[in-house]
This record gives C-alpha cells, sequence and structure tokens, in this order.
C-alpha cells in the first residue's frame, strides 16, 4: 500500500493542533525490505516485509513528548496527536528543546543530486536467491572451506519525509542492495569462521557475488589453526575492516551529548591536538551514492562539510538544536531521529587524511607485532579513554605474516593511541566511513 508521505504528515500537524500543541515536527518513514538466505544450495528463508512508521513530537511550552504508530488510518493519527499532548503536559519542562527558528531551515531540500536511490526495477527474490547460491557455491570451493555459516541477499527501499509547524518540510528516498558470505574452515573446537560483504545504493555498483564468496572463504581457511600471541607490548594494525572504530570511539567522545554529561575522554581537548597534526576528520554530508548523505539534518537544518578534527586540531563538537542549546552553541546540523524518540546528535559520512602507504608496506614496517582482522567485545571508559578488546588476526614476524592469532586483547589509552597512528592509503571511498588501515606502534598485548 502507498502512502503519501507529505499530505499525512500534514495531517498529523493538523491535529497536534487541534489537540492543543503549541508547535510540533513529524516524520513518516515508508519502506520495503526483502532478505533471502541460503544453505547449502538450498533456499533457508525468504523475507518480505513493507510498512510505514510515524513519529509525532509536539510541544505544549518548553514541556514535550513523542509518540510513534504504525498506523496510517486517520482515527489512529488523531488519537496520536491527543495521547502525545496529554504526554507533553505531564513531562518535565526542558528548557533546551524546541524546534528550529524558520531563518535557519534548509532551502535545498531537493536530493536528486545526491544519487540515494536507484531507480532500476526492484530485484526478484529468484534474482536474489542467485546471488546468495553463487556466493554460497564461490565460498564452499575453496580448498579448506568446510562448511558455509550463512550466504545471504537483501535489497530495502524507503522514503522518509518530515514537516514541522515551523514551516520546515522535506523528504527523500533511499535504495540499498547486498549480498553478504560467512565461510567456515576447520571442525569441531577447531572451527574458524569469516566473512565479505558488499552493501551499496545502485545494483550497478554492487561487487560480483563470485568475488564476495571466494574472499570470504579465503579469510576463513586462512584463519585455520590460531595461536596465541606472548603477552608484551608490539605494534598494532588494524585492518581496514575494523580501523573505522578507532575513529568512531573520537566521533563518540566528541558527540555533544557527552560532551554536555561532561562524560566524556576528550571534553577538555577543544583545540588541541587530538590526532598527528598532518591529519584531517572531515565530514561531508554531500558525498553522492554515499549512505549517510542528506541536505538536511532531521530537525531541518541545512547540512554542510565540516572539519571534526583540522591538521590534528579537535575543532567542534557534534550537536543537535537541543545540545547546542546545553552547551551555548549553535547546532551543527547533525540532528538524526527515527520516528520513536527525539533527535540527538550523530555524524554522518566522514573520512580520515589517507596516508601513502599501503597495507603491505606497513606490515613491512611494522617488524613484529599483531594485524588486527576482527574485534570481539568491549571495554571502553568514557571518561579516561582506557581502551581494551578481544582482537584476532595474524602474527607479523620480521615484516611478513607468520601464523593466524586468536584469544588476546589489545589495550591502551585512546588519547595517546590516536597520537600515534599511521593510516594506510587502502580506504573504501563508496563507504560512510573512510578509514583506511591504522599502524599504532607500543600497544598492549596480552595472550600467552
Amino acid at each position: 500500500m502507498s502512502h503519501d508521505l507529505p499530505a499525512l504528515t500534514a495531517r498529523l500537524l493538523d491535529a497536534a493542533r487541534a489537540a492543543g500543541a503549541e508547535s510540533a515536527d513529524a516524520i513518516a518513514v515508508a519502506g520495503t525490505s526483502i532478505s533471502i538466505d541460503v544453505r547449502d544450495g538450498v533456499l533457508e528463508q525468504a523475507e518480505r516485509s513493507e510498512g510505514i512508521d510515524i513519529g509525532l513530537r509536539v510541544f505544549v511550552g518548553k514541556q514535550q513528548a513523542n509518540v510513534s504508530v504504525s498506523d496510517a488510518r486517520e482515527a489512529s493519527l488523531l488519537r496520536m496527536a491527543e495521547r502525545a499532548v496529554a504526554m507533553a503536559r505531564e513531562a518535565p519542562a526542558d528548557p533546551h528543546a524546541g524546534l528550529a527558528d524558520p531563518d535557519q531551515l534548509a532551502r535545498d531540500t531537493d536530493t536528486a543530486s545526491l544519487d540515494l536511490y536507484d531507480p532500476t526495477e526492484e530485484p526478484s527474490a529468484q534474482a536474489l536467491e542467485e546471488d546468495a547460491r553463487t556466493a554460497e557455491a564461490a565460498a564452499r570451493a575453496v580448498s579448506g572451506v568446510t562448511m558455509i555459516d550463512s550466504a545471504s541477499a537483501g535489497y530495502g527501499r524507503r522514503e522518509v519525509y518530515m514537516a514541522a509547524s515551523n514551516g520546515f518540510a522535506g523528504g527523500y528516498q533511499r535504495s540499498d542492495r547486498a549480498i553478504s558470505c560467512v565461510a567456515i574452515s576447520g571442525e569441531g573446537t577447531g572451527m574458524e569462521r569469516d566473512y565479505d560483504h558488499d552493501s551499496r545504493i545502485f545494483q550497478a555498483d554492487l561487487r560480483d557475488p563470485t568475488e564476495i564468496g571466494r574472499i570470504a572463504g579465503e579469510r576463513a581457511v586462512a584463519r585455520h589453526a590460531p595461536r596465541k600471541p606472548k603477552t608484551g607490548t608490539y605494534p598494532v594494525l588494524f585492518d581496514e575492516r575494523i580501523a573505522s572504530s578507532l575513529i568512531g570511539h573520537l566521533l563518540q567522545a566528541t558527540n555533544g551529548m557527552m560532551i554536555a554529561r561532561g562524560s566524556s575522554w576528550l571534553r577538555d581537548a577543544l583545540g588541541k591536538h587530538v590526532l598527528p597534526s598532518h591529519l584531517s576528520v572531515i565530514e561531508d554530508p554531500h558525498r553522492p551514492r554515499t549512505s549517510g548523505s542528506k541536505l538536511f539534518d532531521a530537525e531541518g537544518l541545512p547540512t554542510q562539510r565540516r572539519a571534526i578534527v583540522e591538521d590534528g586540531v579537535l575543532t567542534g563538537w557534534t550537536l543537535d538544536l537541543a545540545t547546542g542549546r546545553k552547551l551555548g552553541m549553535p547546532s551543527t546540523a547533525n540532528a538524526a531521529r527515527g520516528t520513536g524518540g527525539p533527535p540527538s546528535p550523530s555524524v554522518s559520512n566522514i573520512a580520515l587524511t589517507q596516508g601513502n602507504s599501503s597495507r603491505a608496506d606497513l606490515i613491512a614496517q611494522m617488524g613484529t607485532g599483531l594485524l588486527v582482522t576482527s574485534m570481539i567485545g568491549s571495554t571502553i571508559n568514557p571518561n579516561t579513554g582506557d581502551y581494551s578488546r578481544g582482537a584476532s588476526g595474524f602474527w607479523i614476524q620480521n615484516g611478513e605474516i607468520s601464523h593466524p592469532i586468536s584469544e588476546c586483547t589489545v589495550a591502551g589509552n585512546l588519547r595517546e593511541m590516536l597520537m600515534r597512528i599511521i593510516p594506510g592509503n587502502d580506504a573504501q571511498p563508496h563507504l560512510s566511513r573512510v578509514v583506511p588501515s591504522i599502524l599504532i606502534d607500543g600497544l598492549t598485548l596480552a595472550g600467552d
């Protein structure tokens, strides 16, 4: 069932005003998703879902409340508005809550230039199943693979529309297409697994399922018969697949909500070096064909390119309107929200300055140490930045890969770690987080 989302959100705002709201904003999300799983060459699971979610936030003075439903009938919208206003009247006042002023709102809401939606025909379930079968067969053909844990293909599309009583109205469409495969080597307690996957907005950009399956199989076989490393201090190379998690810790620590609570290990770092002086972290929400791209944020403010870290120096926090008001700063147009709650600050597309060295160059440079290809668990102290994570990967001996490693822990302090990073040049430009492999010297490994 199709829905006219602009008309629906307009009706919802009218209902909110009639129920007694002084101001309000509404968001509607309609979408379709298809997921196909294959095991042993046989279709294991096929799912298709279609639906709509609607969220309404209302203000009565400085009191606010949020209500969400998945029923677009007129009677449901009226009850939704009445309940939201009743809840707001009972809520505590928030002096920082409120919509954007009209002169703050984005004027350009035409997202066609961002290429966020593939207009080609939705793939059939049979086509998705064939992709999953192909990936599974390619992984199984790799010598040493004993079984396939999963092979999947999927498709999704959604339409998002937002409107507010301050005059903002805008929306966009997104699509995505994905293939993944998880392969296993060994048997019993000696089983090791690894994966490969790809997700794109446009079907034409998607990698071949044969390649995805083959790489998953080769990675699983390479991890067979791992050992524990000797406990000590070594250089650690974070593979491109997981290096973005390090920058993710920095981004979390610069989120305005963490700063407002005083619970960030970077709370005193504004205007100071947090990375080596030749490195920057740039947010660019206008990159075409990238999942995090947007012309406006969840409060209707125009987004723009900004340097979160410039030449190693932290330039500012990531803020929505409410968090900015708490800190006495303007919003950075980083509000994000779903239908079930109010906005909160969140970054979109980011990129770390890349280096000149390939991953192979960094392996040769590190001499003896650990190449981390996967991580589990996380113990991060948000106040101090103390870092400890379970890791597995490969031992590097004399600049070459020697043998697989598992059951070890990598530990350090994020503030010190980030000041010593050496980036490679292997970042994938189509990802929302463009972060290459990262080498850090002098981390503690706990193993045997």
